[in-house]
């Protein structure tokens, strides 16, 4: 007999969302929104004894994105965005720094195709460490060991379940957990609003956790109302319509474009750069910062392909932002963007 559904959040945070039960779960399963979504070991099978159609183009695609040197960031107090390379990014603000999802080293199955654009222990004075979700290419066990030694003060935000994660990675570093359209609390010395949002996904990184650890999305929101929202991991839903309903038109959205195909296989994982518009549109974001390609060998698409198919929509006036395509290292003043 199947588990009956029941519902989980964190009841020491605000539920921002009216009438929001809280995540639903079938036994120790999250479920994607309403349904629970369990990818078919027999799909990944399908994928590795298919032929990629575009094999000969992806080996001839030796695209990397540029790098450029972000150490007089590190080294001052400046404000700013700086992509660290696939879904990691650098942000200072109102003295806070914080890192999205670090995964700074290679590892068994995740080669880097670029380098970084420090050194790594160059990555001192973090206050916060935000995590969307528990797969390896946004949770680099070895990165947060380093990045919490480096770090003793050290705080991470993240999803239900993230905890008991963290815990066998980095054991000092205090975790705050919530489910989606929940609020954190950052204390009140804190001048800006750090909120977890849903994201289409699921979660597995061992053979008995499947789905056990939530997946999400982050939204800041400055005192003057201006956002950055961090849109994690994520397939194409109906969350980017609610999350605009929540806050009104987003100012700087950072959307994942990479690791779409074969489509049978991706689709309800990631977003393809067409998709990755539109949800910036349903999402009315004034700005775009591209994500989630160039740095890993995820997928069957050329390297490349991503951030031109993205830009083609834009050259296209398809976007109703304006998309900015840094290097990696390079600095982003996304507060002084109108």
């Amino acid at each position: 007999m199947a588990a009956a559904p029941h519902f989980a959040h964190n009841p020491q945070l605000p539920i921002i969302k009216p009438n929001y039960p809280g995540n639903k779960m079938v036994g120790r399963e999250y479920c994607n929104g309403e349904e629970l979504y369990e990818p078919n070991f027999g799909t990944v099978l399908k994928w590795q004894l298919s032929k990629n159609p575009q094999k000969e183009e992806k080996k001839a695609d030796t695209w990397v994105p540029e790098v450029v040197d972000c150490t007089t960031f590190l080294e001052s107090q400046e404000d700013g965005l700086v992509w660290l390379g696939h879904a990691c990014f650098l942000l200072r603000v109102a003295g806070k720094l914080l890192i999205f999802d670090p995964v700074l080293l290679s590892s068994l199955g995740l080669r880097r195709r670029h380098a970084l654009p420090c050194q790594l222990a160059q990555l001192r004075g973090l206050d916060y460490l935000l995590l969307s979700h528990g797969h390896r290419d946004h949770l680099d066990a070895k990165s947060v060991q380093v990045l919490s030694q480096q770090n003793p003060n050290l705080r991470a935000f993240g999803p239900l379940g993230m905890a008991g994660l963290l815990r066998g990675m980095a054991p000092s570093v205090p975790v705050q957990e919530a489910g989606w359209w929940q609020q954190f609390d950052l204390g009140p010395e804190v001048p800006f609003e750090l909120f977890y949002l849903p994201a289409s996904h699921w979660h597995r990184r061992g053979l008995l956790d499947l789905n056990t650890v939530l997946w999400g999305s982050f939204l800041l929101r400055l005192p003057d109302g201006r956002t950055l929202y961090f849109a994690g991991d994520t397939a194409m839903a109906g969350h980017f319509e609610e999350i605009e309903r929540q806050f009104g038109p987003l100012d700087t959205v950072l959307m994942p474009i990479g690791a779409y195909k074969p489509p049978y296989m991706m689709q309800l994982s990631h977003v393809n750069p067409h998709e990755a518009a539109k949800g910036v549109n349903l999402l009315r974001a004034g700005h775009i910062v591209p994500m989630h390609y160039g740095t890993f060998d995820l997928s069957d698409e050329p390297a490349s392909e991503p951030i031109r198919e993205l830009q083609l929509v834009a050259n296209g006036g398809m976007l109703r932002g304006e998309l900015h395509v840094p290097a990696v290292g390079e600095v982003l003043r996304w507060q002084d963007w109108e």
